[in-house]
């Protein structure tokens, strides 16, 4: 009986001991310094170097040049609005013209189109 009793107060004391010593662990790493900021670079629309599958006056598909797996469908913004409707009365772009489209990456909007269209059929 004795020797339960000892066992059980060793027991208690182990446990105390190691509840102790990881509340002094966790609150060693707490620190009261500033948070890290880190500034994000402002995005900047890049070319994309494509070729045309289908173009209309609301949307415009195109194939990747450096990855043919790859498939983007354009809204227009403002001033590519104005410079496409041009480029439809003239004929529009046809299906495997080269063209450059300025976008934000990861965007659908495409802000500035270059490209000569074919002749149309």
């Amino acid at each position: 009986m004795k020797n339960s009793k000892t066992f059980a107060a060793i027991i208690l004391v182990a446990i105390a001991g190691f509840s102790l010593a990881n509340a002094r662990a966790s609150g060693a790493q707490m620190s009261s310094s500033p948070p890290i900021v880190v500034k994000q670079k402002a995005r900047r629309p890049v070319w994309l170097k494509a070729e045309v599958i289908h173009a209309d006056s609301h949307t415009l598909m195109v194939r990747e040049e450096a990855n043919s797996l790859n498939v983007h469908t354009f809204t227009y913004a403002d001033k590519a609005q104005k410079k496409m409707g041009k480029v439809l009365d003239a004929g529009g772009y046809q299906s495997g013209d080269r063209i450059q489209v300025l976008w934000m990456a990861g965007g659908s909007e495409a802000l500035d189109i270059k490209g000569k269209p074919s002749k149309a059929i």
